[in-house]
């Protein structure tokens, strides 16, 4: 928006506010943009806005080239309906032709006028200087010749405008002057949409073709009310709803119309409760045009929003939760391996997208924070990373390139390793092979799984809400957090602080070592040397303590059993790790540094923090504990080799009972693997190409098998790691306008990122001398960070804070609007009792029931229905699928009906018509009776309504064939 101003004794348009998303206002006497803010517009501007395009002239779809062309069809437009006199014409035209004025530089350029005239041209306004009509004519003649020359200085200039990167891709200007002259008595007002969008040389900012035009002059005094209605009519433009009215309008009325539909959602703040001076922050998120929309048709309509459960109607600035549905992956097709065969016919088309989407940056820094992280994993639940390497090739290497949701990571998990570890104490206390009794359930496991996907067994997961979800998750998480706070809290044990030692005592510190008694202790010593007999009790004192020891001696002194304060040190690195990894992670969100220095601090947080720690931990330069690799490939065991034989140490029914056990493990496999997979595809994750849960349970299987024979650890869908894998992948749009808030587009899908997880783990032992200077207490504060960042979005941990907070505090969730808090604290009550319950099964004997009580969590959200109302679940869960239990229901009432009809019943007293996809066709037939003419023109008084409707139920208990019901009216 430009507004006229006086510059000396010139006229001159200075850029006063613009616009792509919001507004942003010129600061006075500041020579700088303010932030860009809300746009809050006056009620009267609004409605004299809309009587100055009652009143004005409005040009759409006008063939323009130029300023000036455009300027002469405006004018003469106006002149030919009355609305100015042709006295006017040169006036108005050099007004409008001044130059212009941007904020990014100073007035250094020259309008179309200007260049036109000569050195003794003009240069007062046309109401000050007769000879500036005359002057005119022949400026515009100068500058029909100098007009390219023009345009190209002004490209040039314009294309360094840095402004030019917040404009999005195609966009169209629509330019607003205002200003006040002394030579008119009314408004001269023009709205102008021309049919192609056409560069006007300096007229914008930045080269950005010009589509449409609005221009209001009018009598002095008023310079505040035209400002307000040309802010009006630029906050009208940059409106999604009104600027496609403005588009596609056809005449004045359309435009009018927009108007007063944008007025229906209009706002007003009470005067005076409200400071017009105070700028509104831009939201972090703005409704999209087609929810304005569908709630504008639905209170014209005088709809609600909808029901849940018989509950109230929903307030209209929000939507009801969404049904839980999962799509039509877990659809129950009812043929051997239907799921199976679907899924891969789902993924197929994706796969080489795969492999080529994962070439970014991004999946750089995800590589290296899921190899640290499943390294740490390995190691904090006491798997050797011996083990783990061989197997994580393995196992991950063809889960990620088959599986039907790659972005999983497959890793050690908390359940299975207790019980491995109680399957361990059950094969030792009973005599019986732990690696062939262990090869045994994987084989059955293998064939459970299998059976799973063939009967499409992943359909139950239906039934698996937000209740059970989040019960698990948590689980898991709290499992990643006590671990890492449990290895900080050994290195205590380990290396205790000296809170003995006092300084002013450090004289009567010391330690010596003792020479032992010969004739004792070199009968205990296994190998004496000729060197240690030689010894002098002067030297024994001058030896070292690893010497000492090694030599036979003693220490004797206060100070011998001092050790330097490595707990403290690894708490730093500890707390310190896990605290700047938060603070780098929501740097993308921070002012410091231009837009595309933040997303990389924030992308690669973990190795920065990773880096940083290290290289502190080598600076001071004490003996924490680092990272063991290994530095070849080689069985944990010296007692046994590559493979795992099947017979020849356990009894034969051993082969048959392990059927048993292999159930248990099966359950727990399919729990966590399904889990893992519903939270990975919610749909907050914006997830397009689909997932197959029959795809991944399958290769699980196989890899049951697979690391059974060849003696390794048990690995399956690890939740906390997947959910961290989604995280570093997350998408984000561009903030291309001022002020707008980055948009979440979804997850960068690919292959790649978990296929060089796998390389780099296999590659481990070559990085041996580079990762064994990594300090343990690091790689726990990633750890921590994994377990804490996973709770996070979770609601349950949400309604947990709610416990401790006052009703006034609390965040505005959508839930606590329609759910009394009481319930809601009963809810979240109830889940942590099975949490609890969780918790202490899998720490004590009764762990080996573990993974039955993870299916029981099921069987607790449906009990819930007897103790919550639909409604109240409907947002705090998911309502269960309740289409068998409608059918039933539906086929009760068809039952009832049919023995009503064969007692003689009407029909049509009691139409009982199923609810679904419903056919209405009317016909209207008149009687055989003279017709009589009716007020309404009707030639048919009474006439005869038949509607047939046609359902597209199967009507199972009266006849399947009959898909039609018809009832006649009169």
């Amino acid at each position: 928006m430009d507004t006229l101003q006086q510059e000396g004794d010139e006229l001159e348009w200075k850029e006063s506010a613009r616009w792509v998303k919001f507004e942003e206002k010129v600061e006075e006497g500041g020579e700088r943009w303010s932030k860009p803010h809300v746009s809050t517009l006056s009620l009267h501007s609004l409605f004299e806005l809309r009587t100055c395009l009652q009143t004005g002239t409005v040009l759409l779809d006008l063939e323009g080239y130029s300023l000036p062309q455009i300027v002469d069809d405006i004018i003469e437009r106006q002149i030919e309906e009355g609305l100015i006199g042709p006295e006017l014409r040169d006036k108005i035209s050099f007004v409008l032709l001044r130059k212009h004025r941007h904020q990014t530089k100073k007035p250094i350029h020259r309008s179309l006028a200007d260049l036109g005239k000569s050195g003794s041209g003009v240069t007062r306004s046309p109401a000050r200087s007769p000879a500036a009509g005359a002057n005119f004519n022949r400026s515009i003649e100068d500058l029909r010749s100098k007009q390219a020359f023009f345009i190209l200085c002004s490209l040039l200039f314009q294309l360094k405008n840095k402004f030019m990167k917040k404009i999005p891709r195609d966009a169209e200007a629509s330019n607003v002057l205002v200003g006040e002259v002394d030579f008119l008595e009314k408004p001269f007002v023009a709205f102008v949409r021309l049919s192609q969008a056409t560069t006007l040389g300096g007229l914008t900012e930045v080269p950005v073709p010009t589509r449409f035009l609005f221009v209001l002059l009018g009598p002095l005094g008023k310079a505040k009310s035209y400002n307000e209605i040309g802010r009006a009519i630029a906050t009208l433009m940059v409106d999604d709803l009104f600027s496609d009215v403005a588009y596609k309008a056809r005449d004045r009325e359309d435009l009018i119309a927009g108007i007063d539909e944008f007025l229906d959602e209009v706002i007003v703040l009470p005067p005076g409760e409200w400071d017009p001076k105070i700028r509104i922050e831009p939201p972090k998120k703005i409704p999209s045009a087609d929810q304005r929309k569908s709630v504008f048709n639905l209170n014209e309509l005088g709809q609600m929003n909808g029901t849940a459960g018989g509950g109230g109607p929903v307030s209209e600035d929000e939507e009801m939760p969404v049904p839980h549905e999962l799509g039509e992956e877990l659809a129950y097709t009812g043929r051997f391996c239907g799921g199976l065969f679907l899924d891969i016919k789902r993924k197929l088309p994706w796969y080489p997208s795969d492999f080529y989407e994962g070439f970014h940056i991004q999946s750089i820094s995800a590589v290296l924070f899921i190899y640290l992280g499943c390294i740490t994993n390995a190691i904090t639940f006491g798997g050797l990373l011996g083990d783990a390497t061989d197997n994580y090739q393995l196992s991950s290497f063809l889960f990620c390139l088959f599986s039907g949701q790659p972005l999983i990571i497959l890793s050690s998990t908390g359940p299975i390793l207790i019980f491995e570890k109680l399957l361990y104490e059950f094969s030792k206390n009973n005599g019986i092979d732990y690696m062939e009794l262990r090869l045994w359930i994987g084989i059955h496991s293998c064939v459970q799984c299998l059976f799973l996907v063939a009967m499409d067994a992943s359909y139950i997961i239906k039934y698996m809400t937000r209740f059970t979800e989040e019960g698990f998750s948590s689980l898991i998480s709290f499992i990643f957090i006590s671990d890492a706070i449990k290895k900080m809290v050994g290195s205590f044990k380990y290396y205790p602080i000296n809170t003995d030692f006092k300084p002013d005592y450090v004289t009567a510190y010391k330690c010596e070592c003792l020479a032992p008694d010969t004739s004792k202790s070199i009968l205990g010593i296994e190998h004496v040397t000729s060197e240690m007999l030689n010894i002098t009790a002067l030297d024994w004192t001058q030896l070292s303590k690893k010497e000492c020891v090694k030599y036979g001696g003693s220490l004797v002194g206060k100070s011998c059993k001092y050790v330097p304060d490595l707990a403290l040190m690894s708490f730093i690195l500890f707390f310190g790790t896990y605290t700047m990894t938060v603070t780098l992670k929501k740097f993308k969100f921070s002012r410091y540094f231009p837009t595309k220095v933040r997303p990389l601090i924030s992308d690669f947080s973990i190795f920065m923090s990773i880096m940083t720690f290290v290289g502190l931990d080598m600076l001071i330069g004490l003996q924490t504990p680092k990272l063991i690799v290994p530095t070849e490939f080689k069985p944990t065991r010296a007692d046994r080799g590559w493979f795992v034989m099947p017979f020849g140490k356990n009894p034969w029914w051993v082969y048959l009972a392990s059927f048993v056990p292999a159930l248990l493990v099966t359950i727990l496999i399919f729990m966590d693997q399904q889990i893992s997979a519903v939270i990975v595809n919610r749909k907050e994750n914006k997830l397009k190409k689909g997932c197959g849960y029959h795809l991944d349970l399958i290769w699980v299987g196989f890899l049951m098998a697979a690391c059974s024979f060849m003696g390794l650890p048990w690995y399956v869908a690890a939740t906390v790691i997947s959910i961290a894998h989604i995280d570093s992948l997350k998408m984000e749009s561009e903030s291309s306008a001022p002020g707008e808030q980055p948009q979440f587009l979804g997850v960068r899908e690919q292959r790649l990122t978990g296929i060089l997880v796998f390389v780099l783990t296999g590659v481990s032992i070559f990085l041996a001398p580079i990762l064994q200077f990594i300090p343990m207490p690091v790689l726990y504060g990633v750890f921590l960070y994994m377990g804490v960042a996973s709770l996070s979005g979770i609601q349950f941990w949400d309604r947990i804070k709610l416990i401790m907070m006052p009703a006034k505090h609390q965040p505005d969730f959508s839930y606590l609007r329609h759910v009394p808090l009481r319930r809601v604290h009963l809810f979240t009550l109830l889940q942590i009792v099975c949490l609890a319950v969780l918790w202490i099964l899998k720490s004590t004997f009764l762990a080996i029931i573990f993974p039955v009580m993870i299916l029981g969590l099921m069987v607790i959200r449906k009990m819930l229905d007897m103790v919550f109302s639909q409604h109240d679940l409907a947002w705090l869960d998911d309502i269960l699928p309740e289409k068998e239990k409608k059918k039933k229901e539906d086929e009760k009432k068809n039952t009832k009906k049919e023995k009503k009809k064969g007692k003689g019943g009407n029909d049509s007293e009691d139409v009982s018509l199923p609810f679904h996809s419903i056919t209405l066709h009317l016909k209207i037939s008149c009687p055989s009776s003279p017709a009589m003419p009716t007020a309404r023109g009707m030639s048919c008084p009474l006439p005869q309504v038949k509607i047939e409707m046609e359902s597209d139920y199967d009507d199972t208990d009266i006849n399947r064939r009959e898909t039609t019901k018809k009832q006649t009216l009169k």
